[in-house]
């Protein structure tokens, strides 16, 4: 019997921080960091006492529920590295991270890092503004880019994608792939 109850309470606290998770990736990509922890809470239909047993820290939380962003970004820098073209591959980078911050607001700030407890990406950033720089240095060396980029550059667009919250969000895709075809067309 004990056995028994042990597992429910497992798959009764794995639920809970599914749930949590969901909420907040959901909170998050709408309204930003700025979501109170205990409107998480609140949202996931637990207790505060249940998210902080999960998750001891906003900082926690986000850097879980931004897992799949993070890989999406990775993917995107990593897939303009491989592309046998710099400019193609830059080119299509661009399209995907506009495309992927302007689906998630509370990702975009937590990777920008704009506000004091925003959480902390900079050795994500770090490493995706290092690969932009191999990229953009190989694209150089192919005539294709403008001689004064610089991979801070990519940080005014990803700023930029911040402004389509104005939008309402089904409009979002179609307006980040416009901005990232005016921005690739500055930069050629």
């Amino acid at each position: 019997m004990g056995e028994q109850l042990t597992r429910v309470r497992r798959s009764d606290a794995a639920a809970n921080r599914a749930r949590l998770l969901d909420v907040a990736r959901a909170l998050f990509a709408r309204d930003g960091l700025d979501v109170p922890m205990r409107e998480i809470a609140r949202h996931a239909g637990v207790g505060p006492a249940t998210l902080y047993r999960h998750f001891p820290s906003k900082q926690d939380l986000a850097i879980e529920a931004f897992t799949v962003e993070m890989q999406a970004c990775r993917a995107a820098v990593d897939e303009g590295l491989v592309a046998e073209s710099a400019w193609r591959g830059l080119c299509r980078m661009i399209e995907r991270l506009c495309e992927l911050h302007a689906r998630n607001r509370g990702f975009t700030e937590a990777f920008l890092a704009t506000f004091p407890d925003a959480v902390d990406l900079t050795s994500e950033r770090r490493a995706a503004l290092g690969a932009v720089a191999r990229l953009a240095a190989r694209a150089h060396a192919e005539g294709r880019l403008r001689r004064d980029f610089a991979p801070e550059d990519l940080v005014l667009t990803l700023m930029a994608t911040r402004g389509l919250d104005a939008l309402p969000e089904p409009a979002r895709p179609a307006a980040a792939r416009r901005l990232a075809a005016l921005i690739i067309e500055g930069l050629g």
